[in-house]
């Protein structure tokens, strides 16, 4: 650390918001993830942190009004004595997507602008790891970089006022899982059977920011059953461990 200029500011009466350099790098990922890892380990019973792409927001816990002053310089004390490289144990979750017309309501007409075939599209959609830079928008709603240029288009003009839970999209330099139903402008070309959020777990969002997802194309017949198994809880994630 050290090397990536910060922006802190207040964000409202007891918060903090830490902003590091506008850009989608897995680096900076590592910055963010290493100083919270850090802060939390010192100060884990006075802040609750929610890391993003370019920020860390930082929410005191003590219920007075925050001490700008102070927390700041709780903040670059931290990051500037800190060096270690991120610790906190994290995967390569790779989760089943069935690209078929029934659920990819816009993979036809999603493959036609990109200049691919369907095949094509699907075969690049789960040749690659997509990180998760962080979470939100919807809870367990995953913001996943490292999509590729061939893959990469506006959302839609008009968007849906329902998108069905599971809806695997494209948007921009983004792809991602719909957690539930929502209104979403994206475009969808598949679906994935396995809830990625249970809010009646203990921890109702298996994927943190850091880990990386890889998309495996099943069958409607292979859809089907991995529903059943999400939903009554039995389905195995196949989960691999990545070097910190």
């Amino acid at each position: 650390m050290k090397e990536v200029p910060l922006t802190i500011r207040p964000f409202g009466e007891k918060a903090l918001l830490i902003e590091w350099p506008i850009e989608v790098k897995e680096s900076i990922l590592n910055d963010i993830l290493a100083f919270v890892s850090a802060f939390t380990n010192k100060y884990q019973r006075e802040w609750e942190l929610v890391p993003a792409y370019n920020s860390v927001t930082m929410i005191s816990l003590s219920g007075a009004k925050l001490d700008f002053d102070t927390a700041k310089a709780r903040v670059l004390e931290v990051y500037e004595k800190n060096t270690r490289s991120v610790q906190n144990e994290r995967f390569l979750w790779k989760l089943p997507v069935c690209y078929e017309s029934d659920f990819g309501i816009d993979i036809q007409k999603t493959a036609k602008s990109l200049d691919l075939t369907k095949e094509e599209l699907i075969k690049q959609h789960t040749s690659y790891e997509y990180i998760v830079f962080g979470i939100g928008f919807l809870p367990g709603f995953m913001y996943l970089g490292g999509l590729p240029k061939s893959l990469q288009l506006p959302r839609r003009k008009t968007p849906r006022l329902h998108v069905e839970k599971g809806s695997v999209g494209l948007a921009g330099k983004q792809t991602g899982i719909y957690p539930q139903d929502s209104p979403g402008g994206w475009n969808i070309i598949g679906n994935c059977p396995v809830p990625v959020f249970d809010a009646s777990h203990e921890k109702p969002c298996f994927v943190k920011a850091g880990d990386k997802i890889q998309f495996q194309s099943i069958s409607k017949a292979e859809y089907d059953l991995r529903k059943i198994e999400g939903e009554i809880g039995i389905y195995n994630l196949e989960k691999i461990p990545l070097d910190a």
